[in-house]
């Protein structure tokens, strides 16, 4: 008999709700997956490393090259110095990454504060290492961080807590008085973070992204987590990483070696040279920029509304209460089957979800299939 590590969660709403649009034959703006092609360059890169013989495993932290070009980046775009050799250590994506992050410090009965909406896979994760979740809600409107509930939810007991900035599925950015409240709760019960910044070079309005490294205070007890499929619109190759200070990363590293020792040797290569001209980031940021934007244009003629622009992300939280009263889930499964248009709602991002009327649509799409989503909008 197989005793589960968490309550049964079925099938993810990701796969449900991408399965249907492919019944239907709906566009699927609900999985934050590009439908767009690569930079040319990076494909390139990738085709020249295979030749060249980056075929055989990468050493167990990540390819010397790679590490270094990571390190250099974060100095340029975070003004932090991070050793190559001590800190960083490439992952299989940053899923795998934030669930070797909370097996390295979890024991049976720690609590782990989550913010909700919450990416699926936190609170798996937490409930596989017999840890428990400590869920607080965002504000309701503009899902700024309430830091009376979460300093009124932590305890002895708590052990860490996790963040994601830009947020996934919210859009929203950490501002600096949201690191000085997050530094006082670490302080105050010795708490360890894991920071969820997959979207670091996603932050739009000319905005930077402010990082947890940039905090001596939180670094010392910090996994940061990073992917390169966001930032070069390549989810499928699950190429991520994590930065900690040194005793965490060796921590981190003796789990690590024995989950998945060593991550896709080539595309290692190829992104350690692609990260050599910091315009591929740059523009990468204008590109999902744009997209926002021309998907708010648009769909300004439905009526579909929203507080605000995402700050940052893959994604826009949209408000369909002037349109339907059913619940969020029933009413994306209805737009998926009658209209044709697949979105994820809201609800699934929480354990006891509010009543919002909320779904969240992914802009990192051609114009072309973002024009003929909205096409199918205008008619409700």
């Amino acid at each position: 008999m197989i005793i589960p590590k968490f309550p049964s969660t079925g099938t993810t709403i990701f796969s449900v709700m991408s399965a249907l649009a492919n019944e239907y034959k709906a566009i699927n703006l609900s999985q934050g997956f590009p439908d767009f092609a690569i930079d040319e360059k990076l494909g390139t890169l990738v085709q020249e490393a295979i030749a060249a013989g980056y075929n055989q495993y990468a050493p167990m932290p990540g390819l010397p090259a790679l590490r270094e070009a990571i390190a250099r980046k974060i100095k340029h775009f975070q003004h932090v110095t991070v050793s190559p050799d001590t800190e960083i250590t490439i992952t299989p994506g940053a899923t795998y990454a934030i669930y070797t992050a909370f097996t390295t410090i979890l024991q049976p009965g720690d609590e782990v504060i989550v913010l909700e909406p919450a990416y699926d896979s936190y609170i798996p994760n937490i409930q596989t290492n017999g840890a428990i979740p400590v869920t607080v809600a965002l504000n309701p409107g503009d899902f700024s961080v309430d830091w009376e509930k979460v300093r009124n939810v932590a305890n002895s007991r708590t052990k860490a807590i996790i963040i994601n900035n830009p947020h996934n599925p919210c859009g929203n950015r950490w501002t600096a008085d949201d690191f000085e409240e997050l530094t006082k709760l670490v302080e105050t019960y010795n708490l360890f973070v894991v920071a969820d910044e997959v979207y670091e070079h996603l932050a739009f309005d000319g905005e930077e992204h402010l990082s947890v490294l940039r905090f001596p205070e939180l670094r010392r007890k910090s996994f940061v987590i990073y992917s390169f499929g966001k930032a070069f619109h390549s989810t499928g190759w699950k190429i991520g990483y994590c930065v900690a200070p040194p005793e965490l990363t060796q921590a981190f590293r003796q789990l690590h070696q024995y989950l998945a020792f060593s991550v896709n040797t080539p595309m290692q290569q190829a992104i350690a040279n692609y990260l050599n001209d910091y315009e591929n980031l740059q523009a990468t940021t204008a590109l999902l920029e744009r997209k926002r934007d021309f998907f708010l244009d648009n769909i300004r003629e439905t009526k579909f509304t929203w507080l605000k622009p995402a700050q940052g992300s893959y994604f826009q939280v949209m408000d369909y209460s002037g349109i339907s009263r059913l619940p969020d889930r029933e009413f994306a499964e209805w737009l998926t089957k009658e209209h044709g248009v697949a979105a994820i709602p809201l609800s699934s991002f929480y354990r006891e979800a509010p009543d919002q009327k909320l779904l969240r649509f992914c802009f990192a799409k051609k114009e072309e299939t973002l024009l003929a989503a909205v096409e199918k909008l205008r008619s409700l």
